[in-house]
């Protein structure tokens, strides 16, 4: 499976229009120009999301509040509303369709948090203690389940085949790429085409799905439903690989989780298989120990630190995430210029910026 698309974009200049939303260098307003965009649809959206994780059963809606006062970036709904708007969805039926699905959207990508918190053993997230750490194991489980089951009644109200189509695909190709990062995990033999496919099914297809299923309800026609799947896999390939290098080189007080989770799991990321291809034979008896033989103490995330570092393996990663960002930029290029596409093409280049 090849997951490059798109070609490369240069960087645009300061632009504003009668909105009073202003853009200045590529990745400044970044996501939350986008986000106070459409802050009355995602206002919308956060309700329904209430809403709809409400239950008779009392443990659900203390799970789910916990996950609600956590926040989030909640940007795979606000792609799914960008999409929507920017191919002119303007909810005259009053359905706020676009809301209902950006709800939904929400609830795969968190049921599968509570999932992978409950694999990976992490303790936190977004800053705050994982549901798993506070409610145990099987509370998150069977409440991702839970969320699970809210999408697909979501999904049979919208009765839109279409859209039922992209997001079951999707969530079969999240529980896929999960699996396949699980058969990756402690093998430093694992290629970047490898990894890249990983990815993409654990994050970047979301992405797609999400500006996909917002490019139907929009009415879109074919071409810019498929610029616009191509913008969130771009953007979602982009967001995974930021991750990634962050795990190595964040401020863990800003990002927001613990540094290093991702060596301490043994998980084979492109800092480590570049460290490991650029290093010497030192380094890669290093790397074989602490990922493969999965033998490690207390000051070897200091040592891995120091040699990816050394390697340059965190710009060799974002790099490649500003490929990606560049793909998802050219993809918009079908639409006509105004302050929404703009602030999707700043999105894009806040993927690569970010420190969270």
């Amino acid at each position: 499976m090849s997951v490059a698309v798109g070609l490369s974009e240069s960087g645009r200049t300061t632009s504003q229009d009668g909105s009073g939303v202003s853009v200045s260098k590529p990745g400044e307003a970044g996501l939350k120009g986008l986000a106070d965009y459409l802050a009355a649809d995602m206002q919308a959206c956060n309700r329904v999301i209430v809403e709809r994780m409400q239950s008779s059963v009392a443990l659900i809606p203390q799970l789910a509040a916990h996950l609600v006062a956590a926040g989030g970036k909640r940007l795979r709904p606000l792609l799914t509303l960008a999409a929507a708007r920017l191919c002119g969805y303007d909810n005259q039926d009053g359905r706020l369709r676009h809301v209902e699905i950006a709800a939904c959207v929400e609830f795969i990508h968190t049921a599968t948090l509570l999932h992978d918190d409950v694999v990976d053993e992490s303790h936190l997230r977004r800053g705050l203690a994982s549901a798993n750490t506070i409610f145990g194991n099987k509370a998150s489980v069977l409440v991702g389940d839970f969320l699970f089951a809210r999408s697909f009644q979501i999904l049979t109200a919208d009765a839109s085949l279409d859209v039922m189509a992209i997001l079951s695909a999707a969530s079969a190709t999240l529980a896929e790429g999960e699996v396949m990062q699980m058969t990756t995990q402690n093998d430093l033999s694992t290629s970047v085409e490898q990894y890249l496919e990983v990815i993409y099914g654990k994050t970047a297809a979301l992405f797609a799905a999400a500006c996909e299923s917002g490019a139907v309800i929009g009415n879109a026609t074919a071409q810019q439903r498929e610029a616009l799947r191509l913008y969130g896999a771009n953007l979602g390939m982009a967001f995974q690989l930021v991750d990634d290098a962050l795990d190595y080189a964040a401020d863990q007080a800003v990002l927001g989780k613990e540094v290093g989770d991702d060596f301490r799991e043994g998980k084979v990321t492109l800092p480590v298989l570049a460290a490991y291809e650029a290093g010497n034979e030192d380094d890669r008896v290093f790397w074989r120990r602490v990922i493969e033989d999965s033998q490690q103490d207390e000051n070897d995330l200091d040592a891995a630190l120091a040699r990816i570092a050394a390697t340059d393996a965190i710009k060799t990663t974002l790099a490649r995430a500003e490929d990606y960002a560049a793909k998802a930029r050219q993809a918009l290029s079908v639409f006509a210029p105004g302050t929404l596409k703009t602030l999707m093409l700043d999105t894009a280049s806040y993927s690569v910026s970010r420190e969270h």
